[in-house]
């Protein structure tokens, strides 16, 4: 059986995530390359980074130590400067606790950049604990793993709870997925129904959080650029791993819009779109280059 060739509005999706390319021309005949020598070295400065410190965190998890809480902030923030990123935080972070964000979901480098940014824990679906690696990193991270099917509602709120209850800030992806960078899906009301509660006598803070991956050494993403940032439908992890450690320099344009609560709301359908508008118009204007110097 023949495999259909590309097309030519397949053909920047194809070109980007074909492993033996040195480089790729957008539009307006930008050239973005990747650098095997590059990915190498940062690959290696990761992993010696990182394994060293997952014995210290497991130790701290295991004993309820307090650094467990810093300590992942400071590691990626490390782990951003190995991996080549610029990170750009417009606004304010919330000074509540506990905090829950609820940001759009690009790709697995959301988990080092929001991470950086975030004195938080994130919401993961269940699948994630089993991954080799990155699911240790995870639960050393003190994620909560949730199942994401629609019958599991209740057990996806009270496992949120009880984690918000003990102080603990919370990361989610109300997408329930990720994108492809340039737009934001959908934000699934149900997730928002740990917001319907009063944590500790008190509404939950909610902030809305926008991550956008702008620019590679300076030049725009795009649409032809941005597959070899973002990690969507069917693409294979590892090669596209090794092919986002090649790229150059990359900006990340973080938003934290003004926190929120339940009760501004008539209900969580609401919250979820408002809160999805809010997300969205943050990364719009974030791809557009309409966002003030953070």
């Amino acid at each position: 059986m023949h495999r259909r060739a590309p097309g030519r509005r397949d053909r920047p999706l194809y070109e980007a995530l074909q492993p033996g390319r040195r480089s790729h021309k957008g539009g307006l005949g930008l050239v973005i390359r990747h650098s095997p020598l590059r990915a190498l070295g940062r690959l290696l400065a990761y992993v010696l980074y990182t394994l060293p410190l997952m014995p210290v965190q497991a130790l701290g998890v295991l004993f309820k130590l307090p650094f467990t809480v810093s300590l992942p902030l400071a590691y990626h923030r490390r782990c951003a400067g190995i991996l080549g990123f610029r990170i750009r935080t417009h606004g304010t972070l919330s000074a509540a606790r506990p905090t829950l964000f609820v940001c759009n979901h690009v790709t697995y480098l959301d988990i080092v950049t929001l991470g950086a940014t975030l004195p938080a824990s994130f919401v993961a679906k269940s699948e994630v604990a089993g991954w080799p690696f990155f699911g240790q990193l995870a639960k050393l991270q003190r994620s909560v793993f949730v199942d994401r099917r629609p019958r599991s509602t209740a057990g996806q709120r009270d496992a949120m709870q009880m984690r918000l209850e003990s102080g603990d800030n919370l990361i989610l992806f109300p997408e329930g997925t990720s994108s492809d960078g340039t737009r934001v899906l959908p934000f699934k009301s149900a997730l928002f129904s740990v917001a319907e509660r009063e944590v500790n006598g008190e509404p939950l803070v909610v902030q809305p959080v926008s991550v956008a991956y702008s620019a590679i050494d300076g030049l725009p993403t795009g649409r032809a650029h941005m597959p070899r940032i973002a990690w969507y439908g069917e693409m294979g992890m590892a090669g596209h791993i090794w092919n986002a450690l090649g790229l150059g320099r990359l900006s990340v344009d973080i938003v934290l819009h003004p926190p929120t609560s339940f009760a501004e709301f008539a209900n969580r359908r609401e919250m979820a779109r408002i809160c999805h508008e809010t997300v969205a118009g943050g990364v719009e204007r974030a791809l557009a280059g309409r966002l003030a110097a953070g």
